[in-house]
């Protein structure tokens, strides 16, 4: 074990080594690799012996792939004993000569998580939250079912009313031109939606089935397309047809046909007690929110610039995969929005520091007061991941490392000790 150096802020140093006899294993494993690649004088391309490759070229010739075999593993086990936690590649150099009697000796240099002290965190002030669930929220939910459970109607004797559907051809023009965009057939509007430009829709309020109508809008200030920004436009508008949205009747009938229950009094019940433990759950992390942001502000951390870049990776990662779950590519919705890349990165900038911020106080916390993760409380993890997936256990265990299961229940029983710890006002 070397001395660890601090060479400058959240930045160390430290030297490790790897011995003559893996260096002469690691060149023997370079030579099987590459043999095959090899051409000597007098042998079959890939058939030379390894003494007689390093006659040829020089016994040089596998030192660097036998560095790169050996160096991971050798540096795993050096950052290990030395204690060091990297969040960075390091800079590596060779220090002194290379043999097989001799070995390899590198020095390290590495990004590291900031040392802090933490401020207050047992008995800090914070705001407690509860959520009532409310008459108006309970109507509200079972309104959403009506509106799921509604069916179109085509209304054929009177002109388009607001909250109508309007299927419409319609083709914008600016200044007599038509613009790139500008046209649509077969499209559903929904009346009052506020789906197209400002004026479009009270447009076409009053017209009937297979009129022609000329829609005249002005295009605002902060839209999109640079070429249409506060222009006039007309738009040549076409009425297909027209639909309204009918509900079924609030009556036993409905509680029996979009749920389980028999009575609307039993939905209405039901639906309250899922918004109660809905609005319990939300009160619980919004407390939690206003818990460690409190902590947060009590204590100062240097946080190096590299883990929040690797933290707004993570988040550019996730909103990708969240933009294609959804059916778009990540580069279509920067064109679409004109954003760039380091535009993006600006946008999740502030809530990855905070991000790293919360996980390094809350591992901060766990360690200065001993918080521990039992075999058990994995177990029991495991088994509510299973079944809220419905994978069993052992494909769970695949997918998601024991550590990390250790490290989520850690961060949760952490920010449950400063939960209540906390001073609520």
């Amino acid at each position: 074990m070397s001395t660890v150096e601090k060479v400058e802020k959240n930045v160390v140093s430290f030297e490790f080594s790897i011995s003559g006899e893996e260096f002469a294993n690691a060149i023997e494993q370079a030579y099987r690799k590459n043999v095959k690649k090899i051409a000597v004088q007098g042998f079959r391309k890939g058939k030379a012996p390894r003494q007689i490759i390093e006659r040829y070229y020089g016994k040089e010739i596998f030192y660097e792939d036998a560095i790169n075999i050996a160096l991971p593993a050798a540096y795993d086990k050096a950052i290990d004993e030395n204690g060091v936690q990297p969040v960075a590649q390091p800079e590596i150099d060779i220090k002194g000569e290379i043999s097989t009697e001799t070995g390899v000796t590198f020095t390290a240099k590495v990004t590291v998580k900031p040392e802090f002290e933490m401020g207050t965190y047992k008995g800090i002030e914070a705001t407690k939250v509860t959520h009532r669930t409310l008459k108006k929220d309970v109507d509200a939910e079972i309104e959403r079912l009506r509106e799921r459970n509604s069916r179109m109607v085509s209304v054929e004797d009177r002109a388009v009313q607001k909250d109508d559907i309007a299927n419409i051809d319609f083709e914008g023009f600016a200044d007599g031109v038509a613009f790139e965009g500008g046209k649509g057939e077969n499209f559903d509007l929904t009346i009052g939606s506020g789906q197209f430009i400002p004026g479009f829709e009270d447009q076409l309020v009053g017209a009937n089935i297979g009129d022609d109508v000329e829609v005249k809008v002005t295009f605002p200030e902060e839209y999109h397309a640079e070429d249409l920004k506060g222009k006039d436009a007309i738009f040549k508008v076409k009425v297909n047809s027209i639909k309204v949205k009918e509900l079924p009747e609030l009556d036993d009938e409905f509680a029996k046909d979009v749920s389980e229950f028999d009575t609307l009094e039993e939905l209405q019940k039901d639906v309250k007690e899922k918004l109660t433990a809905s609005n319990k759950e939300r009160a619980a992390h919004e407390t939690e929110e206003n818990v460690i942001n409190a902590v947060c502000e009590a204590t100062e951390i240097d946080i190096p610039e590299e883990m929040i870049e690797t933290q707004i990776q993570n988040m550019i990662r996730d909103f990708d995969m969240q933009m294609r779950y959804q059916g778009m590519q990540l580069q279509q919705y920067m064109q679409y929005t004109g954003t760039t890349m380091d535009m993006l990165k600006e946008q999740f900038k502030e809530e990855a520091q905070k991000r790293v911020k919360t996980s390094l106080i809350l591992e901060k916390v766990c360690e200065l007061e001993n918080i521990k993760v039992s075999d058990a409380d994995v177990k029991k993890e495991y088994e509510k991941t299973a079944e809220g997936s419905g994978m069993n256990i052992e494909d769970v265990k695949k997918y998601i490392p024991e550590e990390d299961i250790k490290e989520r229940l850690k961060a949760q029983k952490t920010m449950k000790f400063l939960v209540d710890n906390a001073n609520f006002k």
